[in-house]
């Protein structure tokens, strides 16, 4: 488990579910390496059932694998979460108990360089989630245009240099095509000023706009939203819902669907949603010592009530 992807705050997750052995169900909406699964597995065995989803395969595998010994309360799902009602009534599922989602890319994924989420280590430009879908940052790098570019960089990257890295690479391309991470990372530095490269870094520099790709190849934004409005719908009473989150788009993202949830009123609305965590909670200063990329994490919890 640890050596695909190790789980963030397992501890503060098991105890935000508020977990019940009497036989209730429970999904993870972004199973990886079947970390936080285990760990919920544990504690409603035998009586309970877990939904897993990824749409990387081979985190479908790894977690069968690690879940094996609970193999007939497990139902694992090669999908995307922002099709979570289809994927439960296709398991015949009306409502569950608890979901979780933790919205970082994987420790497995990171450390692949064919992959290519990564920088450490060059490697083709790739960055998808699900290998079957054809669009990825090779094409990305290749064919937008400066200007979609730009959007894509200041967007989902915050990128204060976004546009004379875009120059650069629209520059670059004409010359020869991008295909690789070393040569976008090459790119990236020498579009910066002399005094930011000169300068001590935070960050790596190129981290920002491969956030921004990233993003942009899998749409984990938009598709987060709509996964979110379905999760909370299939919520039964009194269950509550998970949300790791490791930037500010995405914690954003939830904060104010949450708050939505919460104020919206319409006829057809039958429940109230009651913000667990009035402020996100942080992994603790030792997990962060054993996990350095759990320094970002940051964990949102609400509770459905179901009106009668």
């Amino acid at each position: 488990m640890d050596s695909f992807h190790k789980p963030v705050m397992v501890k503060e997750i098991l105890h935000y579910l508020n977990l019940s052995k009497g036989g209730d169900v429970y999904i993870d909406c972004t199973l990886g390496g079947g970390g936080h699964s285990k760990a919920i597995l544990e504690n409603i065995y035998p009586d309970g059932l877990l939904i897993g989803i990824d749409r990387d395969i081979e985190a479908i595998k790894t977690a069968e694998k690690e879940l094996d010994v609970y193999s007939d309360r497990v139902k694992l799902v090669k999908g995307n979460f922002n099709n979570l009602k289809n994927i439960l009534s296709n398991l015949k599922v009306e409502a569950v108990s608890g979901i979780i989602f933790d919205l970082g890319v994987s420790s497995h994924q990171l450390r692949e360089k064919e992959r290519g989420f990564g920088f450490k280590e060059d490697s083709r430009l790739d960055m998808r989630m699900d290998q079957t879908q054809n669009f990825d940052a090779n094409i990305l790098i290749n064919s937008y245009s400066e200007k979609e570019l730009i959007e894509i960089f200041e967007k989902y990257g915050e990128e204060r240099f976004s546009k004379r890295i875009a120059r650069s690479i629209v520059t670059e391309r004409q010359k020869k095509p991008i295909s690789t991470t070393k040569q976008l990372v090459g790119i990236i530095l020498k579009s910066l000023p002399k005094a930011v490269k000169k300068g001590k870094w935070r960050i790596h520099p190129a981290t920002r706009v491969f956030q921004a790709i990233r993003i942009e190849v899998n749409h984990e934004l938009e598709i987060l939203e709509k996964a979110l409005s379905q999760a909370i719908e299939v919520l039964g009473n009194q269950g509550r819902i998970c949300i790791i989150s490791y930037h500010s788009l995405e914690d954003r993202i939830v904060k104010n669907i949450f708050k939505e949830a919460k104020k919206e009123e319409t006829p057809q609305k039958n429940y109230e949603l009651k913000i667990i965590t009035k402020k996100p909670i942080r992994p603790s200063f030792e997990e962060i010592k054993k996990n350095p990329n759990a320094r970002s994490a940051k964990l949102r919890v609400a509770e459905k009530i179901v009106l009668t």
